[in-house]
């Protein structure tokens, strides 16, 4: 029973205590001597700080319009369809979620910068024409860049809905003279309804949320939002409680949202009534299937493909402007970085260690939360779960200031040490491990458990000598891809380092402050060939599709 009761308390720390405390923190005058409602008068009493919240409220309206244009046809063709190529889908998906949204938005300053980006210079040299063919640094541009990174979250989200469709709906809807396309939009992605809300919502919080894209294109395109503007609430002299003020309308927006989609949910059924399920057969597209993969070798094109290859070009090249070229290919960028610059061999191993610590202690706690649940060994397990899962609907940069309130402080002073940032990861991400761990917990029948514990094994002895061990594959899947997404966090890392505690994404972000495009690549280039060889190792051991398999 103590543990039980340790590890709510840890739960209570890592999820709840920020949480109340931004809130304490938002009501209170500076210093914690009265409560006062100026901090809200000030957060939102200059209508540059009211731009930056519906700037943000509209930028994630438009990242989840363009990620739905992108993410629905992809799913329903590697679902519903006879379209060849589907691996490139895949493999899209998968490249999305290894590129990190901040390098992403690099790529495009690349390629799509109005005066030296590589399209817009075959465009002049093409055309003669001086007007560039794209701008990155528009509004439009920046909610494409996070929708091109934010897509897979609704693909993988409406594939498995669409997976469990029977065909019997499908094949009725024709007989009554339906053709494909209204068959599509009235029988098949109604039933997926659900998904597609809840995924949408997930993207919607996310892009509210995000930190590095609106930081690396919207400050210079001078698109203020939410995110950047919490950022220049911890510039000197930090006002955390204005900041708090600021987050709080950001939190409410969160559980509005949710709510309302449990009670649309929960309103209207979804289900197909086809007992356990009738044949699902893909529909025959004709010529039509070539145009369909054509749309999305497209989509992999723009998102994975195009800033993968500039970012490629830019990390060996003297200067990336000047393109392609024998003259123009050098070494210098990567041999700077590992051997003479200050902290980016530092960085490196900060973000290992940190991350590598982070996935750990998470999936530590998820195994014996979702043990507690499944196993029923006290009354508030199951609360244990929902506080567990709490951090996903929890924008990090939010998360990132709770925790800068609850310990930045004296006594405990953590701001800038690798203990925070450690605690901040695992906070973030532990919904991630939890969803494993729940996931292969509730497939494991309790006998071998039971077995040991007639024998005489305490609980705690069983869980290391028999659960986990049976649980090895979706917990190492688990662990992995917390390690891979902690690599590259940099909303929550942005509040929280300190001089001497700077991770990859943070010293990325520094040096596209400095224009400083060739190292950033490099630096970019070794943080997805470490990406790449997790994964390579995840796809051995935890199955090929440890990444999306954990993601949902």
């Amino acid at each position: 029973m103590l543990v039980w009761l340790l590890l709510a308390a840890v739960l209570g720390i890592l999820v709840a205590l920020p949480i109340a405390k931004l809130l304490l923190v938002s009501l209170q005058v500076r210093g914690g001597g009265g409560f006062t409602l100026a901090n809200y008068l000030t957060a939102y009493g200059r209508a540059r700080y009211v731009e930056a919240l519906t700037n943000s409220l509209e930028l994630a309206t438009a990242v989840v319009g363009y990620s739905l244009l992108f993410a629905l046809p992809l799913a329903w063709a590697v679902s519903r369809t006879d379209m060849p190529g589907k691996w490139l889908v895949w493999l899209t998906v998968l490249g999305a979620f290894i590129l990190p949204p901040y390098l992403a938005a690099v790529g495009w300053i690349l390629l799509a910068g109005p005066n030296a980006g590589f399209l817009n210079v075959v465009w002049r040299w093409l055309t003669g024409l001086h007007d560039p063919l794209v701008n990155v640094y528009t509004f439009n541009g920046l909610a494409l860049v996070i929708a091109l990174q934010s897509f897979p979250l609704i693909f993988i989200f409406v594939k498995a809905a669409l997976d469990l469709i029977s065909s019997e709906m499908e094949d009725a809807a024709n007989i009554l003279g339906a053709g494909l396309w209204t068959t599509m939009r009235k029988v098949t992605l109604p039933l997926a309804w659900p998904s597609v809300v809840g995924s949408a919502i997930l993207v919607f919080l996310e892009a509210v949320a995000l930190f590095g894209p609106p930081a690396i294109i919207g400050i210079p395109a001078r698109i203020n939002v939410a995110a950047t503007q919490l950022w220049q609430f911890f510039e000197f002299p930090v006002r955390v409680e204005v900041a708090a003020a600021f987050s709080m309308p950001l939190l409410l927006i969160t559980l509005a949202l949710i709510t309302a989609q449990r009670r649309m949910q929960g309103r209207r059924g979804y289900v197909s009534q086809t007992g356990k399920g009738g044949a699902r057969r893909p529909i025959e597209l004709g010529p039509w299937r070539w145009l369909l993969f054509a749309y999305c070798a497209f989509v992999g094109l723009i998102a994975v493909a195009m800033p993968m290859v500039v970012l490629l070009e830019a990390s060996f090249a003297k200067a990336w402007g000047r393109g392609l070229s024998a003259s123009n290919f050098t070494l210098a960028n990567y041999v700077f970085l590992i051997f003479q610059h200050e902290t980016a061999m530092n960085s490196i191993w900060h973000t290992l260690w940190y991350s590598a610590a982070a996935a750990s202690l998470a999936v530590l706690i998820a195994v014996l939360v979702a043990y507690g649940a499944h196993r029923r060994v006290v009354p508030f397990a199951g609360a244990l779960g929902y506080l567990a899962m709490a951090p996903f609907v929890i924008p990090g940069i939010i998360m990132a200031i709770g925790f800068y309130a609850v310990f930045a402080a004296p006594p405990l002073s953590l701001y800038g040490t690798a203990t925070i940032l450690i605690l901040a990861f695992t906070s973030r991400f532990l919904p991630i491990a939890y969803t494993s761990a729940n996931a292969a917990m509730g497939s494991l029948h309790p006998e071998m458990e039971e077995a040991a514990r007639i024998l005489g094994c305490g609980r705690l002895t069983t869980i290391r000598r028999i659960t986990a061990p049976l649980l090895g594959r979706s917990l190492l899947g688990g662990w992995l891809i917390v390690f891979i997404v902690a690599t590259r966090e940099l909303s929550a890392a942005i509040f929280l380092v300190g001089p001497n505690t700077r991770t990859m994404a943070v010293l990325l972000y520094d040096l596209s402050e400095a224009g400083n495009f060739e190292v950033l690549a490099a630096l970019g280039g070794i943080l997805l060939a470490i990406t790449f060889a997790l994964v390579a190792i995840g796809m051995r051991l935890a199955g090929r599709d440890f990444m999306l398999r954990t993601g949902t």
